[in-house]
């Protein structure tokens, strides 16, 4: 197996909501430590694509009045964006734009075959944004961009699956009503953002290609990594993906100031070699995974590498339609 290919750029760096806030670029420069050339392999050749590109495609996912808006916050900033938690800086909208664009570039590379895994290492986050409003971090949803690019490209079904320890629902929102594109998350519960109770199944076409499991307070390693594996079991036999997406959050680890959840890098790591199986059964090992939230530096530096690591790592066989 080939390592997974990464990409980043330093423009992620350039995101600065203010003077103690979690969500700051010593987390990106951990990962970027974490990653060297012995487990991942940069990206050849890397040029993002232009502003107008970027913006045209994040038009699938949100509005260009809310896209406006965002920029218009960056040019006056430092400012605010749909509450306390969504500050930015001068720098924050060529981040976001980086962030983006890099979501786009390593779909189209993955739907033109370019790679089989890889790991987008951005921020700012993107699971918690919606159509129109900022949330938890996120302004731009990366993630929701990378799957809608890969099932538009290939025409067939995407699964998109969220381990982060706080529920995505603004990739739920994207694709509540939509059967082509199926969503997948663990989470604490309850816990901010308050949504993913086991009842939000999607609606329309897409009921039943949701799937929330969410979890209390002080889950454990064979906690969250049991409730994953039954998930993905279910879920493959529903959404027969030519790729999965993950929101790749690492804030569930034991020593993360934001979450009460007691996992360790060896859970990320179980987790991570669990959704390989399944994509050998189903997507041909297609996996991209984009970096969501962790907020302790040291711990989301082991839980990454123990992740793209397990991406690079040869897959047991799957037993159809699950992962046993």
């Amino acid at each position: 197996m080939p390592k997974p290919t990464l990409y980043s750029h330093p423009d992620c760096l350039k995101h600065l909501p203010g003077l103690g806030h979690p969500e700051n670029p010593a987390r990106l420069r951990a990962v970027l430590e974490a990653l060297d050339e012995e487990i991942c392999r940069p990206a050849q050749g890397l040029v993002l694509p232009t502003e107008e590109d970027v913006l045209g495609t994040l038009e699938w996912i949100h509005s260009r009045e809310y896209l406006d808006r965002v920029r218009m916050a960056c040019e006056n900033a430092p400012s605010m964006v749909d509450g306390q938690d969504c500050s930015v800086g001068p720098g924050s909208w060529e981040a976001l734009r980086a962030a983006s664009g890099l979501a786009l570039r390593a779909a189209l590379d993955m739907a033109s075959g370019r790679f089989q895994r890889g790991f987008v290492a951005l921020r700012p986050p993107s699971h918690h944004a919606l159509r129109e409003k900022a949330s938890g971090y996120c302004f731009f949803n990366s993630t929701a961009l990378a799957a809608e690019v890969l099932c538009r490209a290939s025409a067939q079904p995407v699964l998109v699956v969220d381990f982060d320890a706080h529920h995505g629902q603004g990739t739920q929102k994207h694709f509540w009503k939509r059967g082509d594109v199926g969503f997948l998350s663990v989470h604490e519960f309850p816990a901010f953002p308050g949504s993913g109770a086991g009842d939000e199944e999607g609606e329309g076409d897409g009921l039943g290609a949701t799937l929330n499991i969410p979890l209390g307070p002080g889950a454990d390693d064979e906690t969250v990594c049991t409730a994953l594996e039954h998930g993905l079991e279910m879920m493959i036999g529903r959404i027969r993906p030519v790729a999965i997406v993950l929101s790749a959050g690492f804030s569930g680890h034991q020593e993360d100031p934001l979450s009460s959840w007691k996992l360790t890098e060896e859970g990320f790591r179980r987790m991570t070699r669990a959704i390989v199986r399944v994509s050998e059964f189903s997507a041909e090992g297609r996996i991209l995974s984009l970096l969501e939230g962790g907020y302790e530096p040291k711990s989301l530096q082991a839980s990454v590498r123990a992740h793209v690591e397990e991406l690079g790592a040869e897959a047991a066989p799957a037993s159809a339609p699950g992962v046993n």
